[in-house]
């Protein structure tokens, strides 16, 4: 069996990866808020966000722990179209289970299955970005780690989803999107610690690319959209302000009448 390393950045790996997570997060349950405020294609736009947001802070947030995944007497490299679906995979069904919340006539059932869709949608991403691994051995799984992790991952993406729908203010969403960090990066950890590698050493090339020529600068690139779409949503007015600066622009159309 080859040792295993989860950490070989020390800290810098997990409480990054947790950012990631964190910041995913707090971006969607921010964009469901406002989809849940509004109607039409403006629905349909915030919930597109609010997916593409949670499965790309989750993604990154998995990989960017991979950096810090090292195994004894073996290099790893990553199968590219495999990664690149885990991130497809991830955004997909992140965003059925978003659209079940948004237009689900029946709130617990909508919740019910949208946790259940995403949190499967998690776990699925998780093992497609594993079985991209390329390394000089072979890979098991422990049975019953890999169902607690699949169990975890359902739990947290149906907490999250309940925080959608039933949290509204600011301070509320920041502390509902730590937890939920805290959550995926469990997931992602209980996940790890099933994972067992027998090495078989060798000196062949193995194929795919390494993290740093592939996973890094994917991360990098990611993580920037997730910053410049915070921003985006952060001076996007919410319908409460918008009904607010409406009702203050026909007070002033108003005065100015009365003054003429």
């Amino acid at each position: 069996m080859g040792h295993l390393d989860h950490a070989a950045y020390g800290w810098l790996t997990p409480v990054l990866s947790y950012v990631m997570a964190s910041i995913g997060a707090a971006l969607g349950l921010r964009c469901t808020v406002r989809a849940l405020a509004a109607t039409g294609a403006s629905r349909r736009n915030w919930l597109l966000t609010a997916a593409s947001a949670i499965g790309t802070g989750i993604w990154t947030m998995h990989f960017v722990a991979m950096l810090g995944f090292e195994v004894n007497g073996t290099e790893i490299h990553y199968n590219v179209p495999l990664t690149i679906l885990s991130l497809l995979v991830a955004m997909l069904v992140v965003g059925a289970g978003v659209f079940a919340v948004g237009y689900g006539k029946d709130r617990g059932r909508s919740l019910v299955l949208g946790g259940l869709t995403t949190g499967l949608g998690v776990a699925s991403m998780h093992y497609l970005g594993m079985a991209a691994l390329r390394l000089h051995g072979e890979v098991s799984y422990d049975p019953l780690t890999v169902g607690l992790s699949v169990a975890i991952a359902v739990i947290a993406a149906t907490a999250a989803l309940w925080a959608a729908l039933n949290i509204k203010s600011p301070v509320a969403v920041a502390v509902a999107s730590l937890v939920m960090g805290a959550a995926v990066s469990s997931m992602h950890y209980t996940g790890m610690m099933a994972v067992a590698v027998s090495v078989s050493p060798s000196d062949a090339d193995l194929p795919g690319a390494t993290a740093m020529q592939f996973i890094f600068p994917l991360a990098v690139g990611l993580g920037s959209y997730l910053f410049i779409t915070a921003a985006f949503v952060a001076l996007s007015p919410t319908a409460d302000e918008r009904a607010a600066s409406a009702s203050a622009a026909r007070h002033l159309g108003e005065h100015t009448v009365t003054a003429h």
